[in-house]
């Protein structure tokens, strides 16, 4: 649930996110963004997407500031994206038998994540999972459906007190 005092972001289908006037650059699905969401699709959901919680890489850089609760990503923390496992959307920690995402890469992308609300309340199997914002790779090239932005600019936009994306449809 989004309080009344919250921060919602628009999030524009072509690569704009914007707060209280400011834009950022960001990468977006490269199924482009739907209303009919589906696990696999690399679509980025239409819709409002709560800011749920940030986690991090305590080894790469400091904790976000931001205006939800801050967790640190251990290296056996994961999430199920296996729409026929009970764990389906949640997070999980590793080794699991279903098949998942790590969330302690080798890559950057998971320095910062934001863990959007999406499927989440209550998770609806093959609606789509682990749609985070997190850090874009250089040159912005699309994601599997996450809302991913520059290190520096993320960590601007979490400080400016984000609590959500409204993510609109093109048409």
């Amino acid at each position: 649930m989004i309080r009344p005092d919250s921060l919602i972001a628009s999030v524009f289908p072509d690569g704009r996110v914007v707060l209280r006037g400011a834009t950022w650059r960001c990468a977006l699905g490269k199924g482009g963004v739907r209303r009919d969401k589906v696990e696999g699709d690399g679509a980025t959901p239409v819709g409002l997407l709560p800011l749920r919680r940030v986690l991090y890489r305590a080894d790469r850089g400091p904790a976000p500031v931001c205006a939800v609760p801050v967790e640190p990503i251990a290296r056996n923390d994961g999430w199920c994206d296996d729409s026929s496992h009970p764990a389906y959307n949640t997070a999980i920690r590793l080794p699991h038998d279903a098949h998942h995402e790590e969330l302690w890469r080798q890559d950057h992308v998971y320095d910062v994540i934001g863990v959007l609300g999406w499927n989440d309340a209550p998770v609806v199997r093959g609606r789509g999972s682990a749609i985070f914002l997190h850090l874009a790779r250089p040159g912005y090239p699309p994601t599997e459906g996450c809302i991913a932005l520059e290190a520096g600019e993320l960590r601007a936009l979490l400080a400016a007190g984000v609590t959500g994306f409204e993510v609109v449809d093109a048409g």
